[in-house]
């Protein structure tokens, strides 16, 4: 009864600022915060973490979760690196709750243990995501469903959090299949689950080959739950190597806080705009919701084109494009039209 409840409250808060979000346009909706950049693994495909940074102290992620409550901020999401080898994650969540924030955490499960999952309930932690990229581990990614499924059978037993298992395809991946046997694990213990489609260290577009391909339909094809409706908006585009067309609203519905304390548009966009969080202000959210990005065309990154949902149908941009660093792009497929571009024609 305990989850019932808790899940109901859950998604009234959730509905309660997605509407807040569709009523004021100059807040963060989601920002993304890095208290650890080191990390236990180290997956060929990710340039997200390193193996030596000591955790940012317990003060200063408290003083950057209150500032960004003060600039309105619906939504955190804890990542890293491996955010759960930070000792004062517990502490962050519960701050987070009681600034009225919703909380979620981006784990690849190794620290995982009836007691770590009891205290995050405890924290009153809202959302968690394990990422399983293969069935048996490889030199490709340690994330193997062999190696986590004891984690799954105890988050499905004990979790009162709302848990995603979310799998990457292309980008060397060797088994693409093995996302449809870990998609199917998933909903067989109650999760929802998700596909991400690997990008380049500017989160640009891999296209995806025939194998993949295939794999990316299939799940698809599963159904409806979690994220993969929303995702299909933008991942269909891509997964067939065409542009988007939308608003990426990075800087201003979206920010990145690496551990420095600074803001960026997103993990693959560090530098830009580069400021110290403590010193954003309103006017800083209103510039970069108005500056078109030159890397969203083929952009991947999930989080930020999500957020873009509840503004690409208003508020053209104006300021001068962003270059995005690197930004070398596949070509499009010649007579390419998307729903994006018939979203946006008007």
């Amino acid at each position: 009864m305990n989850r019932v409840i808790r899940r109901a409250h859950r998604l009234a808060r959730v509905v309660a600022k997605a509407m807040w979000a569709l009523l004021d346009r100059r807040h963060p909706i989601l920002a993304q915060v890095v208290p650890m950049r080191r990390c236990n693994l180290a997956c060929a495909y990710c340039n997200e973490y390193d193996s030596t940074s000591q955790p940012v102290p317990l003060a200063s992620m408290l003083a950057w979760l209150d500032k960004l409550a003060d600039l309105g901020t619906s939504m955190i999401t804890v990542s890293g690196g491996e955010p759960l080898m930070h000792p004062g994650l517990d502490a962050m969540i519960a701050h987070m709750r009681r600034r009225g924030m919703v909380s979620s955490v981006i784990t690849n499960g190794y620290y995982l243990s009836p007691e770590r999952i009891r205290r995050l309930n405890a924290a009153g932690l809202d959302y968690l995501q394990i990422s399983i990229d293969n069935v048996e581990p490889d030199d490709v990614s340690m994330k193997s469903l062999r190696l986590l499924e004891p984690k799954l059978k105890w988050l499905a037993e004990l979790a009162e959090f709302n848990v995603n298992v979310n799998s990457v395809v292309g980008g060397g991946i060797k088994n693409p299949e093995d996302a449809l046997v870990v998609a199917r694990r998933a909903r067989e213990l109650g999760f929802t689950s998700t596909v991400g489609i690997i990008h380049d260290n500017q989160g640009q577009l891999r296209s995806l080959d025939e194998r993949p391909m295939g794999v990316y339909r299939e799940l698809q094809g599963m159904g409806s739950r979690g994220d993969t409706r929303v995702n299909r908006l933008f991942q269909d585009n891509l997964a067939h190597g065409r542009p988007n067309r939308w608003r990426c609203r990075a800087g201003a519905r979206y920010l990145y806080v690496d551990e420095g304390g600074l803001v960026h548009y997103c993990s693959q966009q560090r530098g830009t705009p580069g400021i110290p969080l403590a010193q954003y202000t309103v006017d800083d959210l209103c510039r970069e919701y108005d500056t078109p990005k030159g890397c969203a065309p083929y952009c991947t990154v999930n989080c930020v084109q999500r957020v873009a949902l509840f503004d690409n149908w208003r508020s053209p941009q104006k300021a001068a494009p962003m270059r995005a660093r690197g930004a070398d792009v596949p070509a499009a497929v010649p007579g390419a039209s998307s729903a994006s571009d018939r979203a946006l024609a008007n």
